[in-house]
């Protein structure tokens, strides 16, 4: 008796039943599960050593909660982005273990315990998440919550915009400690230039919709941070906290991930 669907198939093929190119059809849809409305990648985490993100924004509670219950057949904890009070109250009651940061609009859910608080979280390196100020703060903590996601330790350091330069001064020894910054900042979003000359390792510029109208809902901030003359600045999407973060920590950890 065959031991798998996918040697069910072979014998098909053996015996005549189906063509080769109806083997690959039938091994391709059963490789990539499907409802018809919802496909979700359990293979990534063996591609890229991460199980797929759900970035909620826009997606029904019925549709979070299927698919999360089908990523925790392969991984013990998911990360869930943007996500709304309401759907977390839904997901809480259905998922026992559960971490909702509500200013980083983020859910992650564990088959197994709560999962961590960033600060209780330890790694061999640690990324320092920087903000110019406090109202770039939920964008900062949905880096943080990701990093926290893919278990690398990190350290908050709040409000050391330009305006107040000695801030960021007095901060420098502990940057210095740090493996990956990510920078996140408004306005003119200068911080990340100003931050990445004292440092010797890559600078992740995280622009926020923060600021003024001639602030274009953070278009200025990425063209000033996509023009850093700072050669260990790199730069990703606006308010895109999670990118930031997720980069971070693929840099942090190196190429443990696929070992």
């Amino acid at each position: 008796m065959p031991h798998s669907p996918i040697e069910h198939l072979y014998q098909q093929f053996q015996s005549g039943e189906i063509s080769e190119i109806e083997l690959g059809k039938r091994i391709l849809a059963h490789s990539i599960p499907s409802d018809g409305n919802l496909t979700p990648d359990l293979d990534r985490l063996t591609r890229t050593g991460y199980p797929e993100v759900i970035y909620g924004q826009g997606k029904s509670t019925d549709s979070i909660q299927r698919v999360t219950q089908r990523l925790l057949e392969t991984t013990n904890e998911i990360l869930i982005t943007r996500i709304l009070p309401e759907q977390v109250r839904v997901l809480s009651e259905v998922f026992p273990f559960t971490r909702w940061n509500h200013l980083a609009r983020t859910l992650r859910v564990s088959n197994s315990s709560v999962p961590l608080d960033p600060d209780q979280v330890r790694s061999d390196r640690t990324v320092a998440v920087v903000t110019a100020g406090t109202t770039d703060e939920p964008v900062a903590l949905e880096a943080r919550e990701t990093l926290a996601w893919m278990q690398v330790a990190t350290e908050l350091i709040q409000d050391v915009g330009v305006a107040g330069p000695y801030r960021l001064l007095s901060r420098v020894p502990d940057l210095r400690r740090c493996s990956v910054l990510v920078c996140v900042a408004g306005m003119e979003a200068a911080l990340p230039s100003a931050l990445a000359g004292h440092v010797a390792c890559p600078v992740i510029a995280v622009p926020t919709s923060v600021g003024y109208g001639a602030n274009l809902g953070g278009v200025a901030a990425l063209l000033s941070m996509l023009n850093s003359c700072a050669a260990n600045v790199t730069v990703v999407n606006i308010d895109a906290g999670f990118k930031g973060g997720y980069v971070a920590g693929l840099i942090a950890k190196g190429d443990q991930s696929n070992r």
